[in-house]
């Protein structure tokens, strides 16, 4: 699996718990689901009546997903960004454009004036991003799973906590045969050896021309879909904000030059290749 893969993962498989609510007690499977999780977290057994399990949802999907190495499990707001900013997966800004997969912070007595620096007091997974709407799916919300939209930049927003998916055991790199495919579709040529799957001198010529980044005219759609679906962005072939924003946090995550253009030595780490 990649980066986009795992950030589906997630998201399908949070709104699998969709309309899980207290009252029916069709929310204590997601609190089983926590609690069965070793070692847990700070040795503290969520309760079913008591405790409030926003945190505890987005730390389930995380065990149910098998991704506890880059999404730590906690039933608390402020000990879960603790643990992100431990892995360096922590980000303050209210005006960060989230991926699908990233997890948003609330504080509630936020005044919606300048940059909120209060205590966390909710969380959520973010599952869609449309323009500047942010759709987002929370346990806990009314007693139940439910989806809330909100504007980035918009009014409770405390940060973001980003799980490193790129650094997953469970992730698997874009094949060089799938580069070579995209890198012919988008007007590249291999004249020697042609698409055979082999990284090779051909391979590194074409990968230091196909530089994907954001351009007024969009180019390397193929190209873009492979990048996209690597640093978890809707995969439309165009390089706007969202995706550079994406491919620098990617780059960043993997100790590259973040300049938000995938060169050669972007494109060798996305292909798993030396």
């Amino acid at each position: 699996m990649n980066e986009y893969d795992l950030r589906e993962l997630v998201v399908q498989t949070a709104r699998n718990y969709m309309g899980c609510k207290e009252s029916d007690g069709s929310h204590r499977k997601i609190i089983d689901l926590y609690n069965s999780h070793s070692p847990l977290a700070r040795g503290h057994k969520m309760d079913y009546e008591t405790d409030p399990w926003c945190a505890a949802f987005v730390s389930a999907i995380s065990i149910e997903c098998g991704l506890t190495d880059v999404m730590p499990t906690e039933c608390s707001c402020g000990k879960m960004i603790d643990l992100y900013k431990a892995l360096d997966g922590w980000i303050e800004s209210d005006h960060y454009i989230p991926a699908p997969g990233d997890i948003i912070m609330y504080d509630w007595d936020d005044s919606g004036e300048g940059d909120n620096k209060g205590a966390p007091e909710h969380t959520g997974i973010v599952v869609n991003i449309a323009g500047d709407r942010i759709t987002v799916l929370e346990g806990n919300y009314n007693d139940a799973v439910n989806d809330r939209e909100l504007k980035v930049n918009g009014k409770y927003i405390r940060g973001y906590c980003i799980p490193q998916y790129g650094k997953s055991g469970k992730i698997t790199f874009i094949t060089v045969l799938e580069f070579q495919q995209a890198a012919i579709k988008d007007g590249f040529v291999f004249p020697k050896y042609g698409a055979d799957g082999k990284w090779g001198n051909e391979c590194a010529s074409v990968a230091k021309k196909a530089i994907v980044k954001q351009r007024a005219s969009y180019t390397f759609p193929h190209l873009t879909k492979l990048v996209q679906r690597t640093v978890g962005v809707t995969v439309d072939g165009k390089c706007g904000p969202a995706t550079r924003g994406a491919i620098i946090r990617y780059q960043k995550a993997h100790g590259l030059a973040a300049d938000g253009e995938v060169g050669i030595n972007t494109w060798k780490k996305i292909l798993g290749v030396e």
